[in-house]
């Protein structure tokens, strides 16, 4: 079975799962963090090399007070509580999004979550936080701009390739399959630019209830397409007239 490398998960539904079971949003934000714990843990025993994760958008900040307060503490707690389990299982963990402007205990938490597992080669972990496409693409416009007026760089050497270069997530490969659940069908301004010939996956399950066999269906799902990239698969290969 053919098995992406780097899978991207929109975790979706926390608050409509907690709200289901008349739970305040926050016990459903701690259930999203266990699920991400299994989800990471059972990610390279299906042959997953790298696994990204929409943790806080930068629209989430227009959320009440309290609940971006519940979630920069949760954040905190998961890098606190499972940073040493994540080094000592070999978890690499790069973070992407923008970190101007948060506060300095969360740039330093970041910082050393990077440093402390940057050896580590059993599975990147690539953390979205204050993370939005279109915000990384003007971001990286802006670098690229910036180097070109200073004579740093020719604007004629700018090209698709050196474009993602410099986007958060170089060096990181683009995903093959990015997994949404809860039901909602699109990407909410997540890896804009990476996900162009991405299988896309929407699962109707909320978040806290994703498994590792949810995590497998997907998989199979993905092995199940046949990815052409704007070309001809075998079968139309096959079909054409010959030449002559």
């Amino acid at each position: 079975m053919a098995t992406p490398a780097h899978v991207a998960i929109i975790m979706d539904g926390n608050g409509r799962w907690a709200k289901a079971r008349g739970l305040p949003r926050l016990a459903g934000h701690r259930a999203g963090v266990e699920a991400l714990r299994k989800t990471v843990r059972a990610a390279p025993g299906l042959g997953i090399s790298f696994l990204t994760v929409y943790a806080f958008s930068s629209e989430n900040w227009s959320r009440p007070k309290s609940e971006v307060s519940d979630l920069m503490g949760l954040l905190k707690l998961f890098i606190r509580r499972d940073l040493a389990d994540l080094h000592q299982s070999g978890v690499r963990v790069r973070i992407i999004g923008d970190r101007a402007g948060l506060q300095s205990d969360i740039r330093g938490l970041l910082d050393e979550a990077e440093s402390l597992t940057a050896a580590n080669e059993a599975l990147t972990l690539v953390i979205a936080f204050n993370y939005g496409g279109r915000d990384e693409i003007v971001r990286t416009a802006r670098k690229l701009a910036a180097a070109v007026a200073r004579g740093e760089l020719d604007s004629e050497a700018i090209t698709a390739e050196s474009f993602a270069g410099a986007l958060d997530t170089q060096g990181i490969p683009d995903p093959e399959l990015v997994i949404r659940t809860s039901g909602e069908l699109r990407l909410s301004n997540f890896l804009l630019w990476q996900a162009a010939y991405s299988e896309l996956v929407f699962l109707p399950c909320y978040w806290p209830d994703f498994s590792r066999e949810h995590l497998a269906e997907a998989l199979r799902e993905f092995a199940s397409r046949e990815r052409r990239f704007g070309g001809l698969g075998p079968q139309d290969v096959a079909s054409r007239p010959a030449a002559g």
